[in-house]
């Protein structure tokens, strides 16, 4: 290990270590989030969020300044990172209605983000599908490899998000990456139940027979982190720049160690030390 400004690094690496591997068996699963964790596509999402929620909010008669009323949706947009999108919906609609304002259906408001969001998303893909982007540049960086040796470790790969799952299936698809997690992507869905990340990592648990600590998580919100530490699982918080594509996100940093992360990755260029690591070899010591 190696120390600098006050962190602990694995040597010669920015894998940050907050709380040592779990000691148990080595790692059978991995679960990934998809936003900010594997995929860009969506790279701008909460700033659109942010945006709709302050138009809905500064329109109730009894609605705070402007300031205001941007920090408390940044802190309600960061802290619900990896939710189902409908949840962050009711979660506006409670608001507009407690200043006064008419309450919405949640849909509603889901509708509205959904459509300015996909504006976006879909310039992206149609981008990647004529070549204009490789899979690379839309993915958080190292990725695509850590995959490939996760695959080569006959390591299985699960992925969940709170993004409908139908939305999902098609940008990952077009990414290139579906065949590393074939059956096992799990999302909301409409007229399905209510989707819980909790309920999928318990799922996973059960179905496959894993201790805890035979479950990795790797995403960039706290709501999978935060459930794997529940179930004595090893939390990989990925505190990705997602504009700049290098570097750590110091707010996100923060969150994902709040939530319970042992380790905290800017992206995935190290995923081969990450994975030796937590596999207990010895060249990752």
């Amino acid at each position: 290990m190696t120390s600098q400004n006050g962190r602990t690094y694995l040597p010669h690496t920015l894998i940050e270590i907050i709380s040592p591997r779990l000691p148990c068996a080595r790692p059978r699963h991995f679960l990934f989030d998809f936003d900010g964790t594997i995929s860009l596509i969506r790279e701008g999402w909460q700033q659109l969020m942010i945006e709709l929620m302050l138009e809905f909010l500064l329109a109730t008669p009894e609605a705070e300044d402007e300031q205001t009323l941007t920090r408390m949706i940044s802190d309600l947009v960061l802290h619900s990172t990896g939710r189902p999108t409908l949840d962050q919906m009711t979660f506006l609609a409670d608001e507009v209605a407690q200043r006064g304002g008419l309450r919405h259906d949640p849909h509603m408001y889901k509708r509205l983000f959904l459509d300015r969001l996909l504006a976006r998303v879909n310039e992206r893909l149609t981008a990647l599908r004529r070549g204009q982007f490789e899979p690379a540049d839309l993915v958080v960086p190292g990725v695509l490899e850590l995959l490939a040796e996760l695959k080569r470790r006959k390591i299985i790969c699960h992925l969940a998000s709170g993004t409908e799952k139908e939305a999902v299936l098609e940008e990952i698809t077009a990414l290139g990456l579906a065949d590393y997690f074939e059956d096992r992507i799990y999302g909301p869905q409409d007229g399905g139940p209510v989707f819980s990340k909790k309920v999928v990592i318990e799922g996973i648990l059960e179905t496959y027979g894993l201790a805890g600590c035979e479950l990795v998580s790797c995403g960039d919100g706290k709501v999978e982190i935060e459930y794997t530490a529940q179930v004595g699982g090893i939390g990989v918080g990925v505190a990705s720049n997602e504009v700049e594509r290098q570097g750590i996100n110091e707010i996100k940093r923060q969150q994902l160690i709040l939530a319970g992360a042992n380790l905290i990755i800017p992206d995935f260029r190290e995923g081969e030390v990450l994975v030796s690591y937590l596999m207990g070899e010895d060249e990752a010591k």
